[in-house]
């Protein structure tokens, strides 16, 4: 879970999953107010959710699978996905850009 770098409190699962859906880069604290972005390192580990939610496409390919299983797999890791999504956010006071 996140902890703000100004105050120091943890955010919880669920302030984290309903802050970073949104389209504004900068995280509010729901503790202090201030400002928080998320960092290069917790972007590339979200990078690495998406394709695990679309491991069922590589296996049809490769594999016969009933649609039944199939959708159940997407769904089973849909939510996997997404449960796991606010553990690895990680936030800092200051925004970090690719190169710098």
């Amino acid at each position: 879970m996140p902890t703000c770098e100004n105050c120091n409190n943890k955010w919880s699962w669920k302030q984290t999953l309903r802050k970073t859906t949104t389209l504004n880069p900068a995280l509010t604290c729901p503790h202090c107010g201030e400002k928080q972005f998320q960092t290069l390192k917790s972007k590339k580990k979200m990078a690495f959710l998406t394709p695990i939610v679309l491991l069922p496409l590589l296996l049809q390919i490769f594999f016969d699978i009933p649609g039944v299983i199939l959708f159940s797999l997407y769904f089973i890791l849909f939510w996997i996905a997404m449960f796991s999504y606010p553990l690895l956010v990680e936030v800092k006071s200051k925004e970090e850009y690719i190169g710098e």
